[in-house]
């Protein structure tokens, strides 16, 4: 299913939520248009390859797709970079430390002079008449991890913060009761599990408050619409307790 979370007529930014079947994680990928120049952001692996390609039609010729962003290595990230790469004349951007971790997925050769390194506090793209940020969250939940942050449609494509559990059918849609989304969907004890410290969390709140951020939308699950629910989802996670912060000698304790 394609969601349309912005089109103005020249620029357009599109999620697709339910192309993951069987027993792979649910993910969203989502695409960015600028005067028929695409970009795709987190595609994913061999789950949703085909079925991508067959969505991508309806928005953009995939001839015309300059990068393939990676907000970092797992394979329902970019697991298919051999295939895109072997389609399409685009570059894959990924952070410093992935970079010679992705020719794993490839065969010889393939991203010899394709690959764009992100620097450790990110950089800025230019996508037909457009400029996309490309910011970090390092350890959130990996180091080198980054996200697209879209000033046209001040879309802020959050990766792994702000993921949550749900079916394809219910993912992508905006959240409409943030305290019982927290439990019914996972989203706090993902978070607890997966996000790496306060620390970390708390940095990049900071960070984000910065921009003007209408629409959070993560690479799992649901996504924060608005500024009141936008502003919900960072007060909550500028506290959120998880990983180190929660680490005990038990979790190192031998059967």
């Amino acid at each position: 299913m394609a969601l349309v979370l912005y089109d103005d007529g020249n620029h357009k930014c599109v999620a697709f939520t339910e192309l993951v079947q069987g027993e792979g994680i649910q993910s969203n990928q989502f695409a960015i248009i600028d005067k028929g120049d695409g970009m795709l952001l987190d595609p994913g692996g061999n789950l949703t390859y085909k079925h991508l390609i067959a969505e991508l039609a309806d928005y953009f010729l995939p001839s015309h797709t300059r990068y393939i962003f990676a907000s970092h290595q797992d394979p329902d990230i970019i697991a298919s970079a051999n295939g895109w790469l072997l389609i399409t004349d685009a570059q894959i951007i990924i952070a410093q430390e992935w970079v010679r971790f992705l020719p794993h997925f490839c065969i010889r050769g393939a991203t010899e002079g394709r690959l764009i390194p992100i620097p450790p506090r990110g950089m800025d793209i230019t996508l037909g008449q457009s400029t996309l940020k490309i910011i970090p969250a390092h350890y959130l939940h990996t180091v080198g991890f980054f996200q697209v942050y879209d000033p046209l449609s001040k879309i802020l494509f959050s990766g792994d913060i702000g993921a949550s559990l749900m079916d394809g059918h219910e993912a992508g849609k905006p959240v409409a009761d943030f305290d019982a989304h927290l439990i019914d969907s996972h989203m706090l004890g993902f978070h607890k599990r997966y996000m790496t410290n306060n620390k970390a969390c708390r940095l990049w709140v900071q960070m984000i408050r910065q921009l003007d951020v209408e629409w959070i939308v993560p690479q799992h699950g649901g996504s924060f619409k608005g500024k009141e629910m936008v502003t919900r989802f960072l007060d909550w996670f500028e506290t959120l307790e998880c990983g180190t912060d929660l680490i005990t000698a038990a979790d190192f304790t031998l059967d």
